[in-house]
């Protein structure tokens, strides 16, 4: 008897995690499916967005804030990162380019 309620445990938890894994996996596939390919320009805008911004605070999602709530917040933080007009706008095509 003690087997028996054993192996149902084992058959429920193996369900419980196969069932976790498909979602997961699903959901993946459809935010990559999102996902913009990225050029030489942006992934360098990417990179600097995430060297530069992450030294202070952690990283927001693009999608978080719209275009006109990413303009002061960009030209404020490329301030105080000590960005250039060419590394500011390298970052703000990047965050664009994800929205």
């Amino acid at each position: 008897m003690k087997n028996i309620l054993i192996l149902a445990g084992l058959a429920l938890f193996m369900v419980a995690c196969g069932s976790q894994k498909t979602v997961a996996v699903a959901s993946t596939t459809a935010e990559s499916a999102k996902t913009v390919a990225l050029t030489p320009e942006l992934e360098a805008g990417k990179n600097m967005y995430e060297n530069n911004c992450a030294k202070c605070h952690k990283l927001y999602d693009p999608k978080k804030f719209t275009k006109e709530e990413w303009a002061p917040i960009l030209v404020r933080m490329g301030k105080k990162a000590k960005l250039d007009e060419t590394q500011l706008a390298s970052v703000t095509d990047y965050i664009h380019s994800q929205l």
